[in-house]
């Protein structure tokens, strides 16, 4: 935040920021999805909804999942949030309370920790790497577990990494965490942005096997480009869903009505936008990633999923001054607006996101470039 206000401050004084900090696709939200929310206003489809989000929705979800992952919930199971952000803070509050731990990979998305702490509990993050690409190992992530342990939260692909957990480590951690009664909260909002080749690994897929363990969220913001619609979703037990809608009930309310019309639209018929969107996310990722092999001091795998890279940087920094000295640095230099590493927990690292035109990339690390080789 204090990096994107100074980017705000210069852009008001006439300079040109190129915003490589943006968590948002660049692309427009499906012309279905517009449509069928249009239409919903004209049609007065403005007042509230049950407070879990209108059930055509939620029997969809229900049913996406069940057709590609063979899981047993339905509208019971299903509930509809302000944002994915929301359907984790509430089943935080439903789940966790004063001195409960929370397992979870690291380097992670800013607010996991942070609500953890909301809820009265202890986040317990488990370091990963970037030398497998900041692969989640079962191992590791079972060695954490202690018999504070109430949830083991996986967020993979991953914010801000773009790590991934494999098939048979999810399965390995599922099955431990249903042996404890511990609940697995799967992050899945990134799970459509999964490159070269590779097989997202849903945690839904077990939930037939194990009931009472996963639970699923989701996110209409990245896979459709909807991120100001603030529309996600959480799928799980049925009593869990339950005393979540009961926590949305008291918070929020039904999400807004007639976004939810046009996410219906986008779930059944925005396939094709989908896949574009992936296939040209691909390609950003490859010329980001070749783009910083060439700068001195960075070092840079390719990620295997989401739309962040996260290079190792230290070898950049002056005086040993951190994350956000480098970035502000950057800022003021050379116009381009990066995040610091040091809140998802790795100082040595910024998180650069490819949500940005291709031409908008090779400019930024020109200029980045230009500003390490002085």
């Amino acid at each position: 935040m204090r990096v994107s206000r100074r980017a705000k401050e210069l852009r008001a004084a006439g300079r040109e920021i190129l915003d490589l900090s943006a968590g948002e696709p660049d692309f427009p939200s499906p012309a279905v999805a517009v449509e069928a929310a249009r239409q919903a206003l004209a049609d007065g489809f403005t007042r509230y909804t049950v407070a879990a989000g209108i059930p055509d929705l939620r029997e969809a979800l229900a049913e996406r999942c069940h057709r590609l992952y063979g899981t047993p919930w339905r509208l019971a199971n299903t509930l509809v949030t302000v944002g994915a952000k929301a359907a984790l803070f509430q089943l935080f509050q439903v789940l966790v309370d004063a001195g409960d731990e929370v397992v979870y990979p690291s380097p992670a998305w800013v607010s996991f920790p942070a609500q953890i702490r909301f809820a009265g509990g202890r986040p317990v993050p488990v370091a990963t790497h970037a030398d497998d690409g900041f692969t989640v190992h079962a191992d590791a992530v079972l060695a954490a577990v202690t018999d504070a342990t109430r949830m083991i939260l996986v967020n993979s692909p991953s914010n801000p990494t773009g790590g991934m957990i494999a098939e048979d480590d999810l399965r390995r951690v599922v099955a431990f965490a249903a042996e404890r009664g511990i609940v697995v909260l799967s992050d899945e909002t990134y799970d459509r942005f999964v490159y070269d080749g590779r097989r997202h690994a849903s945690a839904a897929a077990l939930a037939r096997e194990h009931p009472d363990t996963v639970v699923l969220v989701g996110s209409f913001s990245k896979t459709y480009a909807m991120t100001g619609w603030r529309l996600g979703y959480a799928l799980g037990p049925e009593a869990l869903i339950g005393k979540t809608i009961d926590v949305q009930g008291h918070t929020t309310s039904n999400p807004t009505s007639f976004a939810m019309r046009g996410a219906l639209a986008a779930l059944t018929g925005a396939e094709d936008d989908v896949r574009h969107m992936i296939a040209e996310f691909e390609r950003r990722r490859d010329v980001l990633v070749e783009r910083l092999a060439t700068l001195p001091g960075m070092s840079c795998r390719k990620p295997a999923g989401a739309f962040y890279a996260f290079p190792h940087v230290a070898g950049c920094y002056r005086d040993g001054r951190g994350s956000v000295a480098f970035a502000e640095h950057l800022l003021e230099t050379a116009g381009v607006a990066l995040v610091p590493g040091l809140d998802f927990g790795a100082d040595d690292h910024v998180r650069i996101s490819f949500a940005c035109s291709r031409g908008e990339i090779e400019e930024a690390t020109t200029r980045i470039e230009a500003v390490l080789r002085r």
